[in-house]
Protein backbone atom coordinates (compact mmCIF):
# COMPACT_ATOMS: atom_id res chain seq x y z
CA UNK A 1 0.00 0.00 0.00
CA UNK A 2 1.47 3.32 -1.03
CA UNK A 3 1.46 6.37 1.09
CA UNK A 4 -1.39 8.00 -0.87
CA UNK A 5 -3.75 5.04 -0.33
CA UNK A 6 -2.84 4.90 3.35
CA UNK A 7 -3.76 8.55 3.81
CA UNK A 8 -7.11 7.96 2.06
CA UNK A 9 -7.89 5.14 4.52
CA UNK A 10 -6.99 7.30 7.52
CA UNK A 11 -9.17 10.09 6.21
CA UNK A 12 -12.09 7.69 5.72
CA UNK A 13 -11.77 6.31 9.26
CA UNK A 14 -11.62 9.84 10.67
CA UNK A 15 -14.74 10.72 8.67
CA UNK A 16 -16.67 7.72 10.02
CA UNK A 17 -15.77 8.42 13.64
CA UNK A 18 -16.38 12.10 13.16
CA UNK A 19 -19.92 11.35 12.05
CA UNK A 20 -20.58 9.03 15.06
CA UNK A 21 -22.36 10.77 17.90
CA UNK A 22 -20.64 10.40 21.30
CA UNK A 23 -23.24 9.34 23.90
CA UNK A 24 -23.69 11.98 26.56
CA UNK A 25 -23.46 11.21 30.27
CA UNK A 26 -23.10 7.96 32.19
CA UNK A 27 -25.54 5.54 33.81
CA UNK A 28 -23.93 2.90 36.02
CA UNK A 29 -24.83 -0.77 35.91
CA UNK A 30 -24.33 -0.99 39.67
CA UNK A 31 -26.58 1.62 41.25
CA UNK A 32 -27.79 0.28 44.61
CA UNK A 33 -29.14 0.88 48.08
CA UNK A 34 -26.72 0.76 51.01
CA UNK A 35 -28.61 -2.32 52.21
CA UNK A 36 -30.32 -4.60 49.75
CA UNK A 37 -33.00 -5.66 52.24
CA UNK A 38 -35.38 -2.86 53.29
CA UNK A 39 -37.48 -3.49 56.40
CA UNK A 40 -41.07 -2.27 56.67
CA UNK A 41 -41.95 -2.32 60.36
CA UNK A 42 -45.72 -2.59 60.55
CA UNK A 43 -47.53 0.44 61.95
CA UNK A 44 -44.46 2.56 62.71
CA UNK A 45 -44.83 6.32 62.23
CA UNK A 46 -42.14 6.32 59.54
CA UNK A 47 -39.74 3.69 58.22
CA UNK A 48 -37.53 4.98 55.42
CA UNK A 49 -34.72 3.54 53.32
CA UNK A 50 -31.52 5.26 52.27
CA UNK A 51 -31.33 7.09 48.95
CA UNK A 52 -30.23 5.06 45.94
CA UNK A 53 -26.47 5.28 45.49
CA UNK A 54 -26.07 6.32 41.83
CA UNK A 55 -22.46 5.05 41.65
CA UNK A 56 -21.18 8.07 39.70
CA UNK A 57 -24.10 8.25 37.25
CA UNK A 58 -24.72 11.64 35.67
CA UNK A 59 -27.35 13.64 37.58
CA UNK A 60 -30.18 14.31 37.60
CA UNK A 61 -31.71 10.83 37.71
CA UNK A 62 -35.28 9.68 38.02
CA UNK A 63 -36.37 6.25 39.19
CA UNK A 64 -39.46 4.14 38.71
CA UNK A 65 -40.38 1.15 40.83
CA UNK A 66 -42.18 -1.78 39.21
CA UNK A 67 -43.16 -5.41 39.55
CA UNK A 68 -43.36 -5.64 43.35
CA UNK A 69 -43.78 -9.36 43.92
CA UNK A 70 -43.51 -12.19 46.41
CA UNK A 71 -39.93 -13.50 46.52
CA UNK A 72 -40.91 -17.13 47.01
CA UNK A 73 -43.76 -17.41 44.50
CA UNK A 74 -43.25 -14.52 42.09
CA UNK A 75 -46.92 -13.61 42.57
CA UNK A 76 -47.81 -9.90 42.54
CA UNK A 77 -47.64 -8.18 45.92
CA UNK A 78 -50.94 -8.10 47.86
CA UNK A 79 -53.39 -5.31 47.10
CA UNK A 80 -52.84 -3.87 50.58
CA UNK A 81 -49.62 -2.24 49.31
CA UNK A 82 -51.65 -0.10 46.90
CA UNK A 83 -54.81 0.50 48.94
CA UNK A 84 -55.41 3.88 50.58
CA UNK A 85 -56.12 3.86 54.32
CA UNK A 86 -57.13 6.67 56.66
CA UNK A 87 -54.27 7.84 58.87
CA UNK A 88 -54.46 10.55 61.54
CA UNK A 89 -51.80 13.21 60.95
CA UNK A 90 -51.10 16.75 62.09
CA UNK A 91 -52.34 19.44 59.72
CA UNK A 92 -49.71 21.34 57.75
CA UNK A 93 -47.99 23.85 60.01
CA UNK A 94 -49.50 22.46 63.22
CA UNK A 95 -47.43 21.02 66.06
CA UNK A 96 -48.27 19.53 69.42
CA UNK A 97 -48.01 21.81 72.46
CA UNK A 98 -48.28 19.90 75.76
CA UNK A 99 -49.07 23.10 77.68
CA UNK A 100 -52.11 24.10 75.59
CA UNK A 101 -53.23 20.87 73.89
CA UNK A 102 -54.75 19.54 77.08
CA UNK A 103 -57.89 17.86 75.76
CA UNK A 104 -58.65 15.47 72.94
CA UNK A 105 -60.90 18.15 71.43
CA UNK A 106 -58.07 20.70 71.33
CA UNK A 107 -55.69 18.09 69.92
CA UNK A 108 -58.13 17.13 67.18
CA UNK A 109 -58.33 20.74 65.98
CA UNK A 110 -54.72 20.28 64.88
CA UNK A 111 -55.19 16.83 63.33
CA UNK A 112 -56.99 15.39 60.38
CA UNK A 113 -57.53 12.06 58.68
CA UNK A 114 -55.65 11.65 55.42
CA UNK A 115 -55.90 8.78 52.99
CA UNK A 116 -52.57 7.26 52.03
CA UNK A 117 -51.07 4.03 50.81
CA UNK A 118 -48.77 2.21 53.26
CA UNK A 119 -45.80 2.56 50.90
CA UNK A 120 -44.40 5.55 49.01
CA UNK A 121 -41.58 5.53 46.45
CA UNK A 122 -39.67 8.79 45.83
CA UNK A 123 -38.86 8.95 42.12
CA UNK A 124 -36.10 11.55 42.66
CA UNK A 125 -34.13 9.94 45.50
CA UNK A 126 -35.32 6.35 45.15
CA UNK A 127 -36.18 6.29 48.85
CA UNK A 128 -38.86 3.87 49.91
CA UNK A 129 -40.91 4.86 52.95
CA UNK A 130 -43.67 3.25 55.02
CA UNK A 131 -46.14 4.99 57.34
CA UNK A 132 -48.73 4.05 59.97
CA UNK A 133 -50.94 2.52 57.29
CA UNK A 134 -48.32 -0.23 57.01
CA UNK A 135 -50.11 -1.91 59.92
CA UNK A 136 -52.43 -3.29 57.22
CA UNK A 137 -49.65 -5.04 55.27
CA UNK A 138 -49.28 -8.81 55.51
CA UNK A 139 -45.98 -10.05 56.88
CA UNK A 140 -43.83 -11.37 54.03
CA UNK A 141 -40.78 -10.96 51.80
CA UNK A 142 -41.05 -9.13 48.48
CA UNK A 143 -38.73 -7.93 45.72
CA UNK A 144 -39.04 -5.25 43.04
CA UNK A 145 -37.45 -3.88 39.87
CA UNK A 146 -36.12 -0.36 39.24
CA UNK A 147 -35.92 1.72 36.09
CA UNK A 148 -33.38 4.56 36.14
CA UNK A 149 -33.26 7.42 33.63
CA UNK A 150 -30.86 10.29 33.06
CA UNK A 151 -29.34 12.15 30.12
CA UNK A 152 -27.59 8.96 29.01
CA UNK A 153 -30.87 7.10 28.65
CA UNK A 154 -32.76 4.41 30.58
CA UNK A 155 -31.72 1.14 32.20
CA UNK A 156 -33.74 -1.60 33.85
CA UNK A 157 -32.52 -3.30 37.05
CA UNK A 158 -34.35 -6.50 37.89
CA UNK A 159 -34.71 -7.73 41.49
CA UNK A 160 -33.11 -4.48 42.58
CA UNK A 161 -33.93 -4.80 46.30
CA UNK A 162 -36.12 -6.69 48.73
CA UNK A 163 -38.79 -5.52 51.15
CA UNK A 164 -39.36 -7.54 54.31
CA UNK A 165 -42.60 -6.65 56.08
CA UNK A 166 -42.09 -7.50 59.76
CA UNK A 167 -43.71 -6.95 63.12
CA UNK A 168 -41.80 -4.29 65.10
CA UNK A 169 -39.72 -5.53 68.01
CA UNK A 170 -39.77 -4.08 71.53
CA UNK A 171 -36.56 -2.24 70.65
CA UNK A 172 -38.32 -0.65 67.67
CA UNK A 173 -41.23 0.73 69.69
CA UNK A 174 -39.63 1.38 73.10
CA UNK A 175 -36.61 3.60 73.69
CA UNK A 176 -35.09 3.71 77.17
CA UNK A 177 -33.19 6.95 77.56
CA UNK A 178 -32.21 7.30 81.22
CA UNK A 179 -32.61 5.68 84.63
CA UNK A 180 -31.42 6.68 88.10
CA UNK A 181 -32.50 6.35 91.71
CA UNK A 182 -31.67 7.81 95.08
CA UNK A 183 -32.73 7.61 98.70
CA UNK A 184 -33.38 10.72 100.80
CA UNK A 185 -33.96 11.24 104.50
CA UNK A 186 -36.24 13.75 106.18
CA UNK A 187 -33.51 16.41 105.83
CA UNK A 188 -33.37 15.79 102.06
CA UNK A 189 -29.87 14.36 102.21
CA UNK A 190 -29.52 12.05 99.21
CA UNK A 191 -27.79 8.69 98.82
CA UNK A 192 -27.33 7.12 95.38
CA UNK A 193 -29.08 3.81 94.77
CA UNK A 194 -28.75 1.34 91.92
CA UNK A 195 -30.41 2.45 88.69
CA UNK A 196 -33.87 0.98 88.13
CA UNK A 197 -34.36 -1.86 85.66
CA UNK A 198 -36.97 -0.72 83.14
CA UNK A 199 -38.79 -3.17 80.89
CA UNK A 200 -41.63 -2.70 78.43
CA UNK A 201 -44.13 -5.05 76.84
CA UNK A 202 -46.60 -4.15 74.10
CA UNK A 203 -49.64 -6.17 75.08
CA UNK A 204 -52.01 -4.90 72.39
CA UNK A 205 -52.10 -2.87 69.21
CA UNK A 206 -55.30 -1.18 70.37
CA UNK A 207 -55.54 2.29 71.87
CA UNK A 208 -52.68 4.48 73.05
CA UNK A 209 -52.13 3.56 76.67
CA UNK A 210 -49.15 3.04 78.95
CA UNK A 211 -49.51 1.21 82.27
CA UNK A 212 -46.61 2.31 84.46
CA UNK A 213 -45.65 0.10 87.41
CA UNK A 214 -43.07 0.68 90.14
CA UNK A 215 -41.97 -2.53 91.87
CA UNK A 216 -39.42 -3.50 94.52
CA UNK A 217 -36.56 -5.97 94.13
CA UNK A 218 -38.97 -8.87 94.70
CA UNK A 219 -41.38 -7.69 92.03
CA UNK A 220 -44.01 -6.42 94.49
CA UNK A 221 -45.89 -3.41 93.13
CA UNK A 222 -46.14 -0.16 95.02
CA UNK A 223 -49.70 1.15 95.28
CA UNK A 224 -50.21 4.57 93.67
CA UNK A 225 -53.88 4.64 94.70
CA UNK A 226 -52.78 4.63 98.36
CA UNK A 227 -50.09 7.29 97.94
CA UNK A 228 -47.18 4.89 97.73
CA UNK A 229 -45.96 6.61 94.52
CA UNK A 230 -46.23 10.42 94.59
CA UNK A 231 -45.11 13.45 92.55
CA UNK A 232 -41.93 15.37 93.36
CA UNK A 233 -42.63 19.07 93.61
CA UNK A 234 -42.44 20.95 90.31
CA UNK A 235 -40.51 18.22 88.49
CA UNK A 236 -42.10 16.53 85.47
CA UNK A 237 -44.17 13.42 86.02
CA UNK A 238 -46.41 11.14 83.97
CA UNK A 239 -49.18 13.58 83.04
CA UNK A 240 -46.72 16.40 82.29
CA UNK A 241 -46.38 14.94 78.80
CA UNK A 242 -50.02 14.15 77.98
CA UNK A 243 -52.90 15.95 79.65
CA UNK A 244 -55.69 14.69 77.42
CA UNK A 245 -57.09 12.24 79.96
CA UNK A 246 -56.75 12.04 83.74
CA UNK A 247 -54.13 9.56 84.88
CA UNK A 248 -55.75 6.60 86.60
CA UNK A 249 -54.23 5.43 89.87
CA UNK A 250 -54.77 1.76 90.72
CA UNK A 251 -53.40 -0.47 93.44
CA UNK A 252 -50.57 -1.62 91.15
CA UNK A 253 -49.99 1.05 88.49
CA UNK A 254 -50.60 4.46 86.96
CA UNK A 255 -52.44 4.41 83.63
CA UNK A 256 -52.04 7.15 81.02
CA UNK A 257 -54.00 7.30 77.76
CA UNK A 258 -51.56 9.34 75.69
CA UNK A 259 -53.57 9.56 72.42
CA UNK A 260 -50.70 10.26 70.02
CA UNK A 261 -47.30 8.65 69.42
CA UNK A 262 -44.49 8.99 69.98
CA UNK A 263 -45.04 9.46 73.70
CA UNK A 264 -43.78 11.77 75.02
CA UNK A 265 -44.19 13.70 71.80
CA UNK A 266 -42.09 16.66 72.92
CA UNK A 267 -39.54 17.41 75.62
CA UNK A 268 -40.59 19.33 78.72
CA UNK A 269 -38.71 22.62 78.76
CA UNK A 270 -39.13 25.45 81.29
CA UNK A 271 -37.38 28.84 81.17
CA UNK A 272 -34.75 27.49 83.56
CA UNK A 273 -34.43 23.80 82.63
CA UNK A 274 -34.60 21.38 79.73
CA UNK A 275 -36.03 18.31 81.43
CA UNK A 276 -36.02 16.20 78.29
CA UNK A 277 -38.47 13.32 78.78
CA UNK A 278 -37.68 12.73 82.47
CA UNK A 279 -40.34 11.35 84.80
CA UNK A 280 -39.82 11.88 88.54
CA UNK A 281 -41.62 10.11 91.37
CA UNK A 282 -41.09 9.49 95.07
CA UNK A 283 -41.92 6.44 97.19
CA UNK A 284 -42.35 7.75 100.76
CA UNK A 285 -40.31 6.17 103.53
CA UNK A 286 -43.43 4.73 105.19
CA UNK A 287 -43.75 2.27 102.30
CA UNK A 288 -40.16 1.37 101.37
CA UNK A 289 -36.90 0.17 102.90
CA UNK A 290 -33.71 0.78 100.87
CA UNK A 291 -31.00 -1.82 101.53
CA UNK A 292 -28.85 -0.68 104.47
CA UNK A 293 -30.80 2.55 105.06
CA UNK A 294 -33.55 3.29 107.56
CA UNK A 295 -36.22 5.95 107.23
CA UNK A 296 -35.48 7.02 103.68
CA UNK A 297 -37.69 7.94 100.77
CA UNK A 298 -36.83 6.46 97.37
CA UNK A 299 -36.69 8.68 94.30
CA UNK A 300 -36.69 6.82 90.97
CA UNK A 301 -36.12 8.82 87.77
CA UNK A 302 -36.75 7.36 84.33
CA UNK A 303 -36.92 8.62 80.77
CA UNK A 304 -38.37 6.62 77.89
CA UNK A 305 -40.33 6.98 74.67
CA UNK A 306 -43.01 4.84 73.03
CA UNK A 307 -42.81 5.18 69.26
CA UNK A 308 -46.18 3.87 68.18
CA UNK A 309 -49.69 3.56 69.48
CA UNK A 310 -50.84 0.50 71.37
CA UNK A 311 -51.16 -0.66 74.96
CA UNK A 312 -47.92 -1.06 76.90
CA UNK A 313 -46.92 -2.23 80.35
CA UNK A 314 -43.77 -0.42 81.49
CA UNK A 315 -42.26 -1.78 84.70
CA UNK A 316 -39.70 0.13 86.77
CA UNK A 317 -37.99 -2.27 89.16
CA UNK A 318 -35.84 -0.69 91.87
CA UNK A 319 -33.28 -3.42 92.60
CA UNK A 320 -32.12 -2.43 96.09
CA UNK A 321 -35.37 -1.61 97.91
CA UNK A 322 -38.11 -3.62 99.60
CA UNK A 323 -41.75 -2.65 99.88
CA UNK A 324 -43.08 -2.24 103.42
CA UNK A 325 -46.62 -3.57 104.14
Amino acid sequence: MNKKHFLYILAFIAFIFGCSKVREGFLSDTIRYKDRVLYAKKGMTLTQSDRINADGSTPPLTFKMSNLRDIATGAPAPQEFFTQYEVMVFKTGEVFNPDTDTTVELLNKKRELQKMTPMHFNEISGQLSFNRASSNLPVGEYTFDIQATNVWGTKQYESFADVHVVEPTTEDVFELIYTASSASNSSEVFTTLKAPIVTAKRVSGDGARVILKYVDKNGRSFNPAQGQVIKRGDRPFFETYAKFNPVQYTDTAMICDFEVAPFPLQKYVTPATDWGYLIYYRIPMAFVAPDGLANHNVNPVVSFRLKMEGTYVVTVQIPDVTRIN
